[in-house]
């Protein structure tokens, strides 16, 4: 399984959108600063998940997160 998630940031109250197959594993690397592109923006909430069956459709999934309908859809969610 892979699983595309939001992070919100307590910092700047932006989202973090990413995927991978490994959650847990991701989310402590986040949390511990080892991501650079989050790591000024920590602390961080796992606010939202998905799992997909598939690599590329997880990867597709974030791609439509980052867009304005997908941004639209995360606020109506979260």
């Amino acid at each position: 399984m892979y699983y595309t998630y939001v992070l919100k940031s307590y910092k700047d109250g932006n989202f973090y959108v990413g995927y991978s197959a490994d959650l847990k594993r991701r989310l402590k690397e986040h949390t511990e600063g080892l991501v650079e592109a989050t790591r000024s923006r920590r602390p961080f909430e796992l606010v939202y998940y998905e799992a997909c069956r598939s690599k590329e459709k997880a990867l597709k999934r974030e791609k439509y997160f980052k867009t304005g309908f997908g941004r639209r859809f995360l606020q109506d969610r979260i």
